[in-house]
């Protein structure tokens, strides 16, 4: 018999990491409150601490502008690509 990981979603993780950046609760009693090993608690705390500095920081505006740009040079090269197939395909249909 196959078993499948647990698949958490991103609200629930956002929700338990929350609590453990409160510190209300110690990582071993928020882990047997939600049937999770404390590891993993300490994980996506860990993601969500680094996640709000970088969106404080303006690094992910950064790095929305940088793929933007990127975009647009891939869009140019498909271009450039498709005139040359096309321009190919010509001289070899004669």
């Amino acid at each position: 018999m196959k078993t499948t990981r647990k698949r958490y979603t991103g609200e629930f993780k956002a929700r338990v990491a929350l609590e453990a950046i409160r510190g209300d609760l110690t990582l071993a009693e928020l882990a047997a409150k939600h049937g999770i090993h404390p590891t993993m608690i300490a994980t996506w705390k860990r993601q969500a601490i680094a996640g709000m500095a970088a969106t404080f920081s303006g690094a992910t505006e950064a790095a929305k502008a940088a793929g933007d740009t990127e975009i647009e040079k891939l869009y140019a090269k498909i271009g450039q690509l498709v005139v040359e197939r096309d321009f190919l395909s010509k001289g070899f249909a004669r």
